[in-house]
């Protein structure tokens, strides 16, 4: 099961950092952020190439031209892909392979944060590095968290009574810039539909994710944070990154 392999990977990336969990999370994400590069390229071209293509005279002319006829419409775009090499499907395959590695790779994160006497029999289980009863029960502090198996909460000496959420809401921000950044130019269309489902999920994933980090252990919202920061860093070295999405302004 892939989920087993990662947490093995992980143990033995916090067996190597002395025991640090935290910086073993952080490890674990770049390197698996890496690892994604290039089916995260290849997602970029294929969207690009369709950008391009929908920016083109010839697919506005037909848009014009077979607007009342959609089953043509289709036919004559599906034609004009075919013309120009531009696969539909290219971004949306590494997207579906992406998703079925970040699945197992949350699964290994959070059942690596075992609480539970049952969770860390079931932890132990699936670890097969030497020595593996030395390796839990884990080293849960990470700079200002406690337990990085318990939801991250900061309480202040003037606020005793209200733990303030750090992770999650670094975790909304890092969410909305990648989101924003990250985001393909504005259609030209004022009726396309792709224009508006962007502009909802750039809010609505960031408040998704920011519960998940509010609610669930710290080592999932380290985990969110880890990973946004390095798909900007990865944007931003192929110079894909939209900064004026930050602005409002159309690139």
């Amino acid at each position: 099961m892939l989920s087993e392999i990662f947490i093995n990977v992980l143990f033995w990336i916090y067996q190597a950092l002395e025991k640090n969990f935290g910086l073993a999370i952080i490890v674990f994400t770049v390197a698996t952020r890496l690892l994604m590069y290039p089916l995260t390229k290849q997602q970029m071209a294929g969207a690009a190439a369709m950008q391009e293509m929908q920016a083109s005279k010839e697919w506005k002319k037909i848009e014009k031209k077979y607007k009342n006829d959609k089953q043509k419409l289709q036919q004559e775009q599906a034609k004009l892909m075919q013309e120009m090499g531009v696969n539909p499907f290219a971004s949306c395959l590494p997207s579906v392979l992406q998703i079925l590695i970040i699945f197992p790779l949350y699964t290994a994160v959070n059942s690596a944060m075992a609480a539970t006497p049952i969770q860390l029999v079931d932890l132990a289980g699936k670890i097969s590095l030497p020595n593996a009863s030395s390796l839990i029960p884990l080293n849960s502090t990470f700079l200002w968290i406690v337990d990085i198996s318990q939801p991250d909460r900061l309480y202040l000496d003037f606020l005793p009574s209200f733990g303030i959420p750090i992770l999650a809401i670094i975790v909304f921000i890092t969410s909305w810039l990648s989101s924003k950044m990250m985001a393909p130019p504005p259609s030209d269309n004022p009726n396309d539909p792709s224009a508006s489902m962007s502009r909802s999920m750039t809010i609505m994933m960031p408040m998704m994710m920011a519960w998940f980090s509010y609610a669930y252990p710290a080592g999932i919202a380290l985990y969110f944070v880890t990973s946004n920061i390095a798909s900007i860093g990865q944007y931003a070295m192929m110079g894909k990154l939209n900064v004026d999405n930050l602005l409002g302004k159309s690139s």
